[in-house]
């Protein structure tokens, strides 16, 4: 069993930045590649970012170049870095082990002047 939590969300002006964190529980977190989703109301949960347990990133186009994934895998918790944030960037953003039923229970951005 893995626990993944998230925190870093929160009420961003369009154009701010924000950086959210997932740490996950449990000594597998090295050997699995992880993702981030987001969904917003009424919306079905789409992929934002990916990263594999080697480092290599994915990334959609409605994202791309504005977020960036990244991993410690000392400190278990994985990353994601949202610059140049639009109002249409707004969801609640989860965490999850590629692969895997894990998911973590979600934080709240909201993009919003």
């Amino acid at each position: 069993q893995v626990q993944l939590v998230e925190s870093g969300g929160g009420l961003v002006q369009p154009g701010g930045s924000l950086r959210l964190s997932c740490a996950a529980s449990g000594r597998i977190f090295s050997s699995y590649g992880m993702s981030w989703y987001r969904q917003a109301p009424g919306k079905e949960r789409e992929l934002v970012a990916a990263i594999t347990s080697g480092g290599i990133t994915n990334y959609p186009n409605s994202v791309k170049g504005r977020f960036t994934i990244s991993r410690d895998n000392a400190k278990n918790t994985v990353y994601l870095q949202m610059n140049s944030l639009k109002p249409e960037d707004t969801a609640v953003y989860y965490c999850n082990v590629v692969g895997t039923v894990w998911w973590g229970q979600g934080t709240q951005v909201t993009v919003s002047s």
